[in-house]
């Protein structure tokens, strides 16, 4: 997971314990990346998913998250596995180093519109043209408690969607098209959606929304961003 230098507590201290819950989808993932691809696993936490990965027989598998913390954890947890920490942007690899990436229930982490921009923009760069981008994250839920904690933290934050958790944690949900909208403005296209429901952080469920996007063959991508920055 990643958020910005605001937020970035949380994940370096109790957020750093937790059990992260968005599965992959190995059939949606295999009809879009080949084992030889090279995968950029962005927001990687302690490498639950790149280790997943490795053993479904990628190869060329790269975890990065901002959380000092959670690569910490993953380097003791998995060894084998290429985590790095990179507090901001632009991330050490150059323009189209990838064939994919991943962002899982990562957009949820960072609240503030311009910090999602600069993931999604960076992603632009770093997918190559024709690769593509599996995101999975969380939509605006329709129970009571979500609604109830939306309105109640709309004013502090300006946005509504973005709450507030009892242990310190900072969270945003998000309407289908505004994720939609940041890997279009970035360079993709959608090709899949899938819906479907995942266990919380909190214990409890939601439900959520996958996106396969693929990078425009003919895109240029866009600037490279600063993006979220950590201390």
């Amino acid at each position: 997971m990643t958020s910005p230098q605001g937020f970035l507590g949380f994940w370096e201290t109790t957020g750093s314990a937790k059990t992260f819950t968005h599965p992959l989808d190995p059939v949606l993932l295999d009809a879009y990346v080949p084992r030889s691809a090279r995968v950029l696993d962005y927001g990687c936490g302690y490498g639950r998913l790149t280790a997943e990965l490795a053993g479904l027989g990628y190869g060329a598998v790269r975890g990065v998250d901002v959380s000092a913390a959670l690569i910490a954890r993953g380097r003791r947890e998995h060894p084998e596995l290429a985590l790095m920490r990179c507090p901001g942007f632009p991330l050490p690899f150059e323009d189209g180093s990838f064939d994919a990436a991943l962002l899982f229930a990562v957009l949820t982490c960072v609240p503030a519109d311009a910090d999602q921009t600069a993931i999604a923009g960076e992603l632009g760069r770093l997918v190559r043209p024709g690769g593509v981008v599996y995101l999975s994250d969380v939509p605006l839920q329709g129970d009571a408690l979500n609604r109830e904690r939306y309105a109640r933290f709309a004013e502090r934050y300006g946005t509504y969607g973005v709450f507030e958790t009892p242990d310190g944690g900072v969270f945003r949900h998000h309407p289908p098209q505004r994720l939609r909208g940041l890997l279009r403005e970035a360079g993709f296209s959608v090709r899949k959606e899938r819906t479907g429901v995942v266990g919380t952080l909190d214990g409890r469920t939601a439900e959520r929304l996958q996106i396969v996007a693929l990078r425009e063959p003919d895109a240029a991508g866009p600037e490279p961003s600063p993006g979220p920055a950590s201390g």
